[in-house]
Formats: structure tokens, sequence, C-alpha cells
């Protein structure tokens, strides 16, 4: 099959990458082509921002993730080629430098892309630089020779004639120019949290909108899909062990609650029914025999929250009566006694884990994680990537059940919380290949002997 696919990559980090993915993916959605997003790394708000950008006239496409450290290179290449089968292209956001690493290039964008087979146009941040910017790309081009690049998008470029000497580097070192994006307050969009602003008061729409106009008048998007349509593979088969399960999963999804894996919901898919719900807006709790509560930023919407009382009830006897209860990040925030925002008010949250969070001081915890539940009972390695500015503050008595390491084995005292037959951490697990897990986690309530009936009373 021959489809346009192409990895965006720079030099480095805050140049640009995501805002020309979303505008790069509004763009193609527009022509009519069925474009699938993907995003190299364990990032679950740039892929929330990409699904939104390659909606357009009742079409769009899950963003995904690509990670070697989560996965196998094995299940990596299936998810891309699964997903690139079904669609008419696909755009893949590479994660810090092309080049940078776990271990030197190990893993980086430029592996991925190497890996999937496909071609990379780099995003140059011209501000501040003109012809300079030929021993950059020459470097780019010749460092890797399997390397295949396709041509270079500059960024924050002042006018034309800047873009002109830009082109006058591009010719002299052999690297195709595909235009150029303008400085302009349209693409000025604010961050939040290492990415794009979610607060409640922005527009998303308006803005990928925006971004997508504006990159179109002067980047050739017709010149990159013809230099990166290349043959992608058919997909192999992926094997599961999973039979189609007749269990309800309540799976909250709101503007609080969105950072999610794509495939942990295809891996819950297999065990039964979905039924999403909104902690923000919805009266009642779903019938389920498990709840997930995946992450978010539930800060931005605390208030709220709280004052959804009659839900944040129903949340709490779930657990207690020993419903399976998985929450990560957001959702553990969520069912924690209390978060205090940065302003230092205080609101109520579901009070089925005996522990606070707060915004104040608040501080970045990043990183890749090994999780060790064998004190639980679930024998294989977990991994996952643990996101978050909150802290926890006062914690009653919580047993932890896990070990947790970096992914160079440091052990760190991010914990997995258990109470009854609920399991909450910061980490947010990817089950891509340990399809297992949620099968172990619906098991303990036979093993606890709390019969879903009881659950859902």
């Amino acid at each position: 099959m021959i489809k346009p696919a192409f990895l965006l990559g720079a030099p480095s980090s805050n140049t640009g990458k995501t805002t020309l993915t979303l505008a790069l993916l509004r763009i193609l959605a527009r022509k009519g082509v069925d474009v699938q997003p993907f995003k190299c790394g364990p990032d679950y708000l740039d892929t929330y921002l990409h699904t939104l950008a390659s909606r357009f006239d009742g079409r769009g496409r899950q963003g995904r993730n690509l990670d070697i450290f989560m996965a196998s290179e094995d299940h990596v290449k299936g998810v891309f080629l699964q997903h690139c089968a079904e669609a008419d292209a696909a755009v893949v956001e590479g994660v810090m430098g092309l080049f940078d690493g776990s271990v030197k290039s190990e893993g980086s964008s430029a592996a991925i892309a190497g890996m999937l087979g496909i071609p990379v146009v780099l995003i140059v941040d011209a501000k501040g630089v003109a012809y300079s910017v030929a021993p950059l790309l020459y470097g780019f081009k010749h460092f890797d020779p399997s390397l295949r690049l396709a041509g270079v998008i500059f960024n924050r470029v002042n006018r034309l004639s800047h873009y002109e000497f830009l082109k006058e580097a591009c010719h002299d070192v052999g690297v195709e120019p595909l235009g150029y994006v303008p400085r302009d307050e349209t693409m000025a969009v604010s961050d939040r949290y290492l990415g794009l602003n979610i607060a409640p008061d922005v527009d998303q729409e308006s803005a990928i909108a925006a971004m997508a106009d504006h990159v179109s008048k002067t980047v050739d998007v017709e010149k990159i899909v013809q230099l990166c349509s290349v043959e992608i593979p058919r997909p192999f088969p992926r094997s599961s062990c999973i039979g189609r399960g007749n269990a309800v999963i309540a799976v909250a999804r709101d503007a609080a609650f969105n950072f999610v894996y794509a495939e942990n919901l295809d891996i819950l898919g297999q065990y039964g029914k979905l039924e999403f719900f909104s902690p923000l807006d919805d009266a009642i709790l779903p019938h389920a025999d498990m709840l997930y509560l995946s992450g978010g930023y539930p800060e931005l919407y605390a208030k709220r929250l709280a004052e959804n009382a009659g839900m944040r009830k129903q949340v709490k006897a779930f657990a207690l009566r020993g419903g399976v209860t998985y929450a990560e990040c957001g959702g553990m925030m969520y069912l924690g006694n209390s978060i205090t925002g940065r302003d230092g008010v205080n609101h109520e949250m579901c009070g089925a884990l005996d522990l606070e969070t707060t915004m104040r001081d608040a501080r970045l915890h990043l990183g890749y994680r090994k999780v060790d539940l064998s004190a639980a009972g679930y024998a294989r390695e977990l991994k996952g990537h643990e996101f978050h500015y909150s802290s926890l503050g006062g914690i009653g008595h919580l047993d932890n059940v896990a070990e947790i390491k970096t992914a160079r084995g440091r052990v760190v005292d991010t914990a997995v919380f258990r109470v009854r037959n609920t399991f909450a951490s910061y980490v947010h697990l990817y089950w891509g290949e340990t399809p297992d897990f949620p099968g172990f986690l619906l098991d303990q309530a036979h093993v606890t002997g709390s019969s879903p009936e009881n659950a859902r009373d």
C-alpha cells in the first residue's frame, strides 16, 4: 500500500512540532484525507490534541502512542501498521530532538522513523538565523545515512525575504525546502504543563482551525504528500489471548478525565462493554463490574467535580463495597478526600482513598516507570509513565502494593495504593503487551468475595 506517511522531527524541543502536527492534521482532514495521528513517546496530552485535530466533517481518528520503552519494537510496529492500514495517511509527531534517545539515539524519533520505514520532515526554528542553517541541515542529512530526510519546514520566519535566505541554504546542502511559518499571534497558543493549554476557557477547536489556516498559506502540503508517499506493508496478525468478555466497564471520559492510551481502551474492550460517563456532568454512575478513572486535569475542574456530589457519593460507594476500581493520576486525585488548587482553595472529592492532593508549591514529577505488582499477586512487570505537578498531602493508612523503579532501575517512592479492590497510582500504565492485567483486576472481585452484583447495587 502506497500512502503518505511521515514523521515530524526537530533539532530540539520547543521548535513547534506539536503546532505543525496539529495544523497538518487539520489541513489533510479538510482535504478529505482520513489521516491517522501518532505520537512518539508516552505523551497523552499530544495524542488527545491530535485526535481533535484529525476530526473534520464527521471523520477523525484516535491519536496513538509509539513508545519502545513501554512496549517492544514488534508491538509498536504492529500498532503503526494496523492503524495505517485503516487510514489514507499517517502523521507521526516526534519527541524531543530527532536523535535524542534513552542511550544516545536508542528509542529516538529517528530510530522510530527508521523502524517504521517512513521519511522525516524536519522543523527548524529560524528565529534569529538565516544562511547559518546550512551546516545544521547538512549535519542532520548526513549524520545517519539510513535516515530519509524528505525536507524542512522553517518556523518563526520574519517575512518572505527571510525565507529566501533559508531556501538558499537548503539548495546548497541538498535539502528540500517545504515552506515556512511566519511569526504570528495566531500561533501563539499559551502553554500549560509542557503542552498546549487545555484549560476550560480555551477554545481548542478554534485554535486548531486558526493554526491550519495560518500554516496552509506558506507550507507546501501537496509537496509533502508527494515526497512522503511510501510503501506501507500490510499489518501482520496481532495475537490476543483474550476472548470477548461480558464484563461492563465504566470509563470516565470528559474534559477532566481524558488522558488515556488508546491501546488500553482497545484491551479493555476485549473484556466486555465500555460504558463512558462524565464525573463532571452525569448524575448516575453506570452499573458496571469495573470502574476506570483515567488521568487528566481534575484540578482545573475541581469546583465542578465537587459540586457534582451525587456522582462523588456513588463512586465512593462503588469502591468501598468492593467494586473493582482502577485509577491513575487524575483519577487517583478524584478518589481522594480533596484537591487543593494553586489558589489554596480546597475542594472535596470522593473520599474513597484516605489521601489529599495539592497544587500548592507544585513541582514536576516526570519519567518512565517499571512497576512490580507481585505483592498484589500480578507476576508480570508493568511499564508506564509518571507525569504530574500535584503532590500528596495528608495520607492515612493506605497499603502500597508495588515497587516502582525508573527506566534505569532506581527505586522511587511512587506507590500503587490498594483499598479493597481499588488500585490507584500516579503512574499511567500501558497495557498493550500486558493484556491480561485488566483480567487480573476483574478477578479481584472473586478473590475477595465481592461479586459484580453487589458492586452494582
